[in-house]
């Protein structure tokens, strides 16, 4: 391409750009926030370490949850809904996966994530994350990650990461 059809092409899209409704494109509105629930994250450790954290963990399990609902809300991209749960906590491996979609269907839920935590060593954690559209059945947010350390630092990192991939999820 030469460069004054490169330079044609920039100024076109330029106009385009001018003349669609901001966030939005010319044929769809802009679209309300998807309902989505998070449930509470499971966690297991087989570190093997003398130290019982498991308080620590608890905290920081309840706040990855808890950060993961406030930064997809802030997008503006999702309305976080609550439902119901019978078990404390309503996690993927304590409570009974068909209830916990009913729940979430009765809530209002379009989507719905899920996951747990595994500290397999002093140093690394994975953190498994899926979201199922309860539209269609479907598995749309599959990611598996791994993290350094154990603290609160190294937690809200990687529940940040967690909420920009799947803020970046079409």
């Amino acid at each position: 391409m030469t460069p004054v059809s490169l330079l044609r092409l920039g100024l076109a899209a330029i106009a385009l750009a001018a003349v669609l409704p901001q966030g939005g494109s010319a044929t769809s509105p802009a679209s309300e926030p998807i309902a989505i629930a998070v449930f509470d994250l499971d966690y297991v450790d087989s570190s093997g370490e003398a130290q019982d954290q498991q308080k620590a963990h608890a905290a920081r399990l309840q706040r990855f949850a808890e950060g993961l609902r406030q930064d997809l809300a802030g997008s503006g991209k999702y309305r976080i809904v609550h439902p119901a749960c019978d078990a404390a906590p309503c996690t993927a491996a304590g409570s009974d996966p068909s209830a916990l979609v009913d729940s979430a269907r009765q809530a209002g839920a379009e989507l719905v994530i899920f996951g747990g935590v595994h500290k397999m060593s002093t140093l690394v954690q994975w953190a498994k994350l899926q979201a199922l559209d309860l539209r269609s059945d479907k598995i749309v947010f599959d990611k598996l990650i791994t993290f350094r350390g154990d603290n609160d630092e190294s937690w809200r990192q990687a529940e940040s990461f967690v909420a920009r991939e799947f803020i970046a999820t079409p």
